[in-house]
């Protein structure tokens, strides 16, 4: 068993604003797209890990192993996120965040679960984005963190409209026990596996 486990690849990623969270496309609309695989030459049947959408950023796993994939992405695993919000967010959206909001889903309503969410008290240190966000004198922003053990379309940003404060900036920090920490935007990093999620 172990032999069969060591043949599978791994890699911890920094997706970059503006890239697509999978491997090129037929796709004639998507041609001047920008896919995972301008980071790197991966082996063949590499997988994302759950997506990332084009406008957002951060840490994305990938891996050869399905069933790794399909317990990353169970609601078993938390994800953490950095999210810039346009406007000065107080604690009774974050409370209403908390206890789950209503959102838009495959053409029905959605109430989402409770999670965690609080406000950061100073701007997290990340890499400068690649396209320039709105500065202060356009009115003031918040950045607050969002943890979800969901993760339905673009629902960070669905949740944060929801209460009235669209989302500027979309960071994903953490996926269980694994951190972005201090990694770059567009590094790659090989690991021989993904260290336990709990």
């Amino acid at each position: 068993m172990e032999a069969s486990k060591n043949l599978h690849r791994h890699f911890i990623i920094y997706k970059p604003y503006g890239v697509l969270s999978q491997f090129g496309s037929n796709d004639s609309k998507q041609q001047s797209k920008k896919f995972l695989g301008i980071l790197q030459d991966f082996p063949e049947g590499i997988m994302p890990i759950g997506r990332l959408d084009e406008k957002s950023e951060g840490l994305l796993l990938l891996t050869t192993d399905g069933k790794m994939s399909d317990f990353v992405n169970s609601q078993k695993v938390e994800k953490e996120y950095y999210t810039l919000v346009n406007g000065a967010i107080t604690e009774f959206e974050i409370e209403q965040l908390k206890a789950g909001v209503e959102i838009g889903f495959d053409g029905r309503k959605y109430q989402t679960k409770p999670c965690k969410v609080f406000k950061l008290n100073e701007d997290p240190k990340l890499p400068e984005r690649s396209k320039k966000i709105r500065d202060a004198r356009h009115g003031p922003t918040s950045w607050i963190s969002i943890t979800l053990n969901e993760g339905k379309f673009r629902q960070v940003r669905k949740m944060t409209s929801a209460v009235g404060f669209p989302t500027l900036r979309l960071v994903r920090v953490r996926v269980g026990n694994i951190h972005l920490n201090e990694m770059q935007v567009g590094e790659v990093v090989a690991v021989d596996h993904f260290f336990s999620f709990c």
